[in-house]
């Protein structure tokens, strides 16, 4: 952050995390961590393509959550991970892919997505997004059919 020196004084030229600069003596903005991981993982799944989120030890997690009751379902950040500084933020997702997607397309797109979510409503500057593909979901592998099948040998 730079300071210029004005007639009444020292005036900020920017401010941490995209303020403009004439709000920089009104006020500081903070953006926690988890809202930026928030917003990475809500528009990573607006990516057509993407199955799921989070490798396979936090989808473990993510069910056994969901079946648990008052505890709100999957997060929307499970998969995400990020490093937020005062002008920029560093992604990390991990995700599963659905079979006969294009993975360097959709990564691709991910990236986009999810720098144009951040950038615009955090005004931080994104200075990478990196996609690990932990998982291809395949036609046919949905654990609700895995459940029928276990039920239907007991009964």
């Amino acid at each position: 952050m730079t300071d210029t020196k004005t007639e009444s004084g020292t005036q900020r030229a920017g401010t941490a995390r995209g303020d403009q600069s004439s709000a920089a003596t009104q006020g500081r903005t903070s953006i926690a961590d988890n809202v930026v991981a928030k917003i990475a993982g809500m528009a990573a799944r607006e990516v057509g393509g993407v199955y799921k989120m989070g490798g396979g030890a936090a989808r473990a997690l993510g069910a056994v959550r969901d079946r648990l009751p008052g505890t709100g379902g999957t997060g929307v950040n499970q998969g995400v991970s990020v490093e937020v500084g005062e002008r920029q933020a560093a992604v990390d997702i991990d995700l599963v892919v659905e079979y006969g997607v294009a993975i360097p397309d959709l990564a691709a797109g991910v990236r986009r997505n999810v720098i144009a979510a951040v950038e615009r409503m955090t005004g931080l500057e994104v200075a990478e997004v990196n996609v690990t593909v932990d998982d291809i979901h395949l036609p046919g592998d949905d654990s609700e059919s895995d459940d029928d099948a276990r039920s239907s040998r007991v009964q």
